[in-house]
């Protein structure tokens, strides 16, 4: 089961010792405080050596006493917001995997050890509405904390906190004005794990710098692959817990920055580095493949399978399909869950880390993208335009011309250059964009009858060895191969509009 996150909403304030909490009655909205509660909080938290999770604003940790004792997963989600998972305690100390794959990215084979203790006395007033119901807690912590290893360390402090239940955000802002008059400010720290490890914490990477078209062309690739590599990331936890359309999304975000790499290549010095990790995407986009091919030709089959007259199925058409392609994704999906667990993946992920944050930048890269850029695109224009010529010479429905697929691959690569491209500010580089996306659709639909169709004979000739009928499969065999003509031909239309290269400026 996919674990659900619970958000949370709060706000932290560091507050003297010696003074007192104020009259939470008068926090406008508020029509009731309960009798204070009082409890003693437990609490250690577990990271890599090196502080992986800290550094990206997540904290796990395992904790007794008071109502939600248990292990607690949080991830920045937004200001004042973070996304919690919850996981009860066990007899077993070692993470819970639910949450172990949701952190997994990050993580990689690094051990998760404990780096900070925390005991905590804990008072809770709930602030209540007019009609009973709690809209915030505001807590009062008298905090110890413990730093373990060679030369412990240890802190105490006093924080409040005010978490939002069924409250708005309005009431937030009313308690936070009550809070602060009676002597209370906001927390230099994020959270109480944060200001127990202080500088221990890697420091985050600097802002990168924003890509403009007389700023240097390496900050386009940068950029581009900066969002391609935190998709990936994103996608990642998905991919574990079987998320909709996450197979697909992180495939893309690999393809994207294989592609650009190839595309922007002689913006970067060390061509042999930049080789072997397009290997290595390459290698993990196929992985993902097999099982996003599954996924889709299960969905395609269904489709048409829906818009079949009922007398045309004959045989149990359905069934077969749903019990091919099903354990398709099923053996596929598993593969992939072995590759995202093994060393290969995690060291690619290691060296798309190294590339974003200190690339090697050949002397290219420091020229002006508006002058760099264009050049680049021009050449997968080119590439794209021979092999178009290659595939329009071939006469049209007379088969399924190898051309057709290298286009296709071709002006995907051509697409993605041009996005990356998009701080240049040119419209014409919008209008390549869009007019090889448009060409990349037709010529996918015309691989995927290709794919369909194979399938189905495969299909149909196992249904005849079991003494079904083949009937149908013919049948959605030939409306395939209809598709196929289709695509070809709209893509021969399409062409005739295609954007001409580039101009200097």
């Amino acid at each position: 089961m996919r674990p659900e996150p619970a958000v949370e909403i709060e706000r932290k304030f560091d507050v003297d010792d010696d003074v007192p909490l104020p009259a939470l009655e008068d926090v406008p909205g508020v029509g009731g405080v309960d009798q204070p509660v009082e409890y003693r909080l437990k609490a250690e938290y577990f990271d890599t050596e090196d502080l992986r999770l800290a550094s990206r604003r997540i904290t796990l940790r395992r904790r007794t006493g008071g109502e939600d004792a248990g292990w607690h997963l949080k991830l920045p989600a937004g200001p004042d917001e973070r996304h919690e998972y919850h996981e009860p305690l066990r007899k077993s100390s070692a993470v819970p995997k639910s949450l172990l794959k949701l952190i997994r990215v990050h993580v990689r084979d690094g051990a998760l050890v404990p780096v900070a203790r925390l005991d905590t006395r804990r008072t809770v007033h709930h602030l209540r509405g007019a009609e009973g119901q709690i809209l915030a807690d505001v807590m009062d912590d008298q905090v110890q904390a413990e730093v373990p290893g060679r030369t412990p360390s240890t802190q105490r402090w006093r924080e409040w906190e005010i978490e939002l239940v069924d409250g708005s955000r309005d009431l937030l802002d009313a308690a936070e004005a009550v809070v602060t008059a009676a002597g209370a400010h906001a927390a230099a720290h994020r959270s109480k794990l944060a200001r127990i490890l202080g500088d221990r914490v890697p420091d985050g990477a600097a802002e990168p710098p924003v890509p403009t078209p007389s700023g240097p062309a390496g900050d386009v690739l940068l950029a581009y692959l900066r969002e391609q590599v935190t998709v990936l990331q994103q996608q990642d936890p998905q991919v574990r817990v079987d998320g909709h359309d996450a197979i697909h999304r992180m495939r893309v975000s690999i393809r994207r920055a294989r592609s650009v790499l190839a595309t922007y290549r002689t913006l970067l010095d060390d061509t042999e580095a930049v080789r072997l990790l397009r290997e290595e995407l390459k290698w993990l986009a196929g992985v993902l493949g097999k099982a996003r091919d599954a996924q889709v030709m299960h969905e395609r089959l269904q489709r048409m399978l829906a818009d079949e007259p009922a007398e045309l199925l004959l045989g149990p058409v359905g069934r077969r399909v749903d019990v091919e392609l099903g354990g398709d994704y099923k053996k596929f999906r598993t593969q992939v869950l072995r590759a995202l667990d093994g060393r290969r993946y995690f060291r690619l992920l290691d060296a798309l880390d190294a590339l974003v944050a200190d690339p090697a930048m050949a002397p290219r890269a420091a020229e002006p993208a508006h002058r760099v850029i264009p050049a680049l695109i021009n050449r997968d224009m080119e590439r794209l335009r021979r092999v178009v010529h290659d595939a329009r010479t071939h006469p049209a429905g007379l088969g399924d011309h190898p051309a057709l697929h290298e286009a296709r691959k071709d002006g995907k690569r051509l697409r993605y250059a041009a996005e990356a491209a998009a701080p240049i500010g040119r419209k014409k580089v919008v209008r390549i964009a869009e007019a090889a996306q448009v060409m990349q659709k037709t010529l996918g639909e015309h691989q995927d009858s290709i794919v369909t169709r194979d399938l189905l004979r495969r299909l149909g000739a196992k249904a005849f060895q079991e003494g079904e009928n083949g009937f149908s499969y013919g049948r959605l065999h030939a409306l395939e191969q209809a598709a196929a003509l289709d695509a070809e031909a709209r893509f021969r239309r399409e062409w005739e509009y295609f954007p001409t290269p580039l101009r200097k400026k």
